[in-house]
């Protein structure tokens, strides 16, 4: 991935280049306080309030080692070390790697390692001992079903965290990462479970939050016409994290979320076909590719499904999404072509679409993790989600039954279930500038 770029005004620039105080000047413009570059200093635990951490693994660059490794070490914002006001008190981990990193990291910083999902929530007493809850079940060595779904443990989990709450009678902020489950049904009883006891739920990944180039934000009641979101990956793993791109778009059309009628899942030559019927836009998708960095030259036709840089050939793959209030939109994933995720939209009166990138900083560091990791942190201090769980729930069942359509291969499926309605927040929260949030 290309390095972030860093831009500047170019008035205030020369304006300090031809002021008096040069020197003093150019040290407030590219200065910056150093929050730890080699060793990070230990976070006191005092005044901070208890999390669990409810993980499948726990191994370097898993979503728990980036997620929750901001509550362990602090992390960059604002130029400055960011100590969350949570701190990671217990931590349930269901597989250990030979790469293991939990056993280690709870004795080094004092981490109660538990056997139990309910353990880590009540160490044993007939209380809750946390404040709020991580539940991180990404990565790891779990089965797939026929329709190459991962059988990931969230929705079992969250019946584990919900007997407890009943038990004690007390619940806590809990954020699950990811769709809800692989499951429609699954994630729909998640989401009903939190309306019932008033859960304070927040869900979803690190895409509608990481900076966006140009810092495109469609006004609320933008009349899109449609919209398209070219993106790359395995089909469920990173087609969730295209639908739900996708989908902090959407939202702020016209009336708000209205939910999907219909989905189709295309693989192969039927995606290239379906855009040639109109079923897609060829100039939605040149608009998304202009704000590509990845961008490999030459014909898309040829280049998606071709080996790139050791990654797997995966056939070209689209998700066809008819909304309940007669707009469509798409996803399109196109290894080989590209590896980033870019948007465009037609939008009624304007002559040219709007489109952005969705900006993904490289690993090691995996910065988009910092504006997620901030939001958590909103919802754990505040205890309101800074965007609604309903978009990731609307995610989570297209999710679901496009892997029905392509295990039916390319079957339309109609999605009465899907009526689900919800307005989108006055702010989408993604980064702007150079730094990421405000400390909540």
């Amino acid at each position: 991935m290309p390095r972030q770029e860093v831009h500047y005004d170019r008035r205030d620039f020369l304006h300090c280049i031809l002021g008096s105080a040069l020197s003093a000047t150019m040290a407030n413009v590219w200065g910056q306080d150093i929050p730890f570059r080699t060793k990070p200093p230990r976070l006191d635990t005092a005044n901070r309030k208890p999390l669990a951490v409810i993980t499948t693994v726990y191994r370097p660059m898993s979503h728990a080692y980036h997620i929750a490794g901001r509550f362990i070490l602090g992390y960059p914002l604002q130029g400055k070390l960011h100590v969350p006001q949570h701190y990671v008190h217990t931590l349930y981990v269901d597989q250990f790697p030979e790469n293991d990193l939990s056993r280690g990291l709870a004795q080094e910083y004092g981490i109660r390692l538990c056997r139990t999902i309910e353990e880590a929530l009540t160490l044993g007493t007939n209380k809750l001992v946390v404040d709020g809850i991580l539940h991180i079940a990404e990565h790891g060595n779990y089965p797939t079903n026929e329709k190459g779904q991962i059988l990931y443990p969230r929705y079992e989990w969250m019946e584990q965290i919900v007997k407890v709450f009943r038990k004690t009678g007390q619940v806590v902020p809990v954020f699950v990462d990811k769709h809800l489950s692989y499951s429609w049904e699954k994630a729909k009883r998640m989401y009903e479970w939190a309306r019932e006891l008033n859960i304070p739920l927040m869900a979803g990944s690190s895409l509608p939050v990481t900076w966006r180039r140009p810092e495109l934000e469609l006004p609320l009641n933008t009349p899109i016409e449609t919209a398209l979101l070219a993106a790359y990956g395995p089909i469920e793993v990173y087609g969730f994290h295209a639908l739900e791109a996708l989908q902090v778009m959407m939202e702020r059309r016209q009336e708000g979320e209205t939910g999907l009628a219909a989905v189709t899942c295309l693989t192969g030559e039927a995606v290239w076909q379906a855009g040639d019927q109109g079923l897609w836009s060829w100039e939605l998708l040149e608009h998304a590719l202009g704000r590509s960095e990845t961008l490999n030259p030459g014909d898309i036709r040829r280049n998606v499904g071709t080996p790139v840089s050791g990654r797997p050939s995966i056939p070209p793959i689209a998700f066809l999404l008819e909304y309940r209030d007669g707009r469509r939109a798409a996803v399109l994933l196109l290894n080989g072509h590209i590896y980033d995720f870019c948007f465009a939209a037609r939008i009624t009166g304007q002559r040219k679409p709007a489109s952005c990138l969705f900006y993904l900083p490289a690993p090691p560091g995996a910065k988009y993790f910092d504006a997620l990791v901030f939001h958590i942190e909103k919802l754990l201090v505040h205890r309101k989600p800074s965007y609604p769980v309903e978009r990731t729930l609307l995610s989570s069942g297209a999710l679901d039954f496009l892997m029905e359509s392509h295990f039916r291969k390319g079957q339309r499926i109609e999605t009465p279930a899907l009526d689900i309605r919800y307005s989108a927040p006055a702010d989408s929260g993604f980064i702007r500038g150079e730094v990421a949030c405000p400390v909540p």
